[in-house]
């Protein structure tokens, strides 16, 4: 069973159709028993840093998050679920993030021509044999939609990276914690891959 964490996130229904048509058992829930029993978690988003973390707190689910880290269950998280892991954003000064690992959020730099916020298809960068990119190419499109993008502190935990005006931490992998800036469940066949690789870890 995958338990999508419902923290009234915008993007649930699509992540749960994803896996759906993956042949995977969804439970969208904010129960911690389902949650912590689960075998697989996602962590959706989209929105505002701060009001996520709002209303992770306010539904008790950090700390339900952060069990789940210690219990080495496979946790993804996806586009503000990857941000909300780290430490801060640029986008809510003063806001901690749950700060499981080390980084910052920061804003996509202005540049002329460049449209903010980053919509539409890029490519990764591959690297440190991340194990959701098992069978896919170099380069393989994937579908993005934000403002502001991760600079982690440890190079070796990122396992993809895209190019917008500057070098995105587009995915990353620590122990059995995951996380794409990107939408997989968005991402057609290659997304589907993504998100069939994390559900057969």
């Amino acid at each position: 069973m995958i338990a999508i964490i419902d923290y009234d996130a915008g993007n649930i229904k699509s992540v749960e159709k994803a896996f759906q048509s993956l042949g995977q058992r969804t439970v969208v829930t904010r129960d911690s028993g389902q949650i912590l029993t689960a075998d697989k978690i996602i962590l959706p988003g989209v929105g505002s840093f701060g009001s996520a973390m709002g209303q992770l707190k306010r539904y008790g689910l950090d700390g339900v998050i952060r069990e789940a880290v210690h219990r080495k269950i496979p946790l993804l998280g996806v586009c503000l679920g990857l941000q909300l892991l780290f430490e801060s954003s640029e986008e809510s000064p003063g806001v901690p993030g749950l700060g499981i690992l080390k980084g910052e959020i920061l804003r996509i730099p202005e540049e002329p021509g460049l449209k903010i916020p980053h919509i539409g298809w890029n490519s990764l960068h591959l690297q440190n044999e991340g194990r959701l990119f098992r069978s896919l190419k170099e380069q393989a499109y994937v579908y993005f939609v934000h403002s502001y993008y991760l600079k982690a502190k440890d190079p070796s935990i990122v396992t993809a990276t895209a190019e917008y005006g500057v070098c995105i931490h587009a995915s990353v992998e620590k122990d059995n914690l995951f996380a794409c800036q990107f939408h997989p469940e968005k991402s057609g066949d290659v997304g589907l891959t993504i998100l069939k690789n994390f559900a057969e870890l």
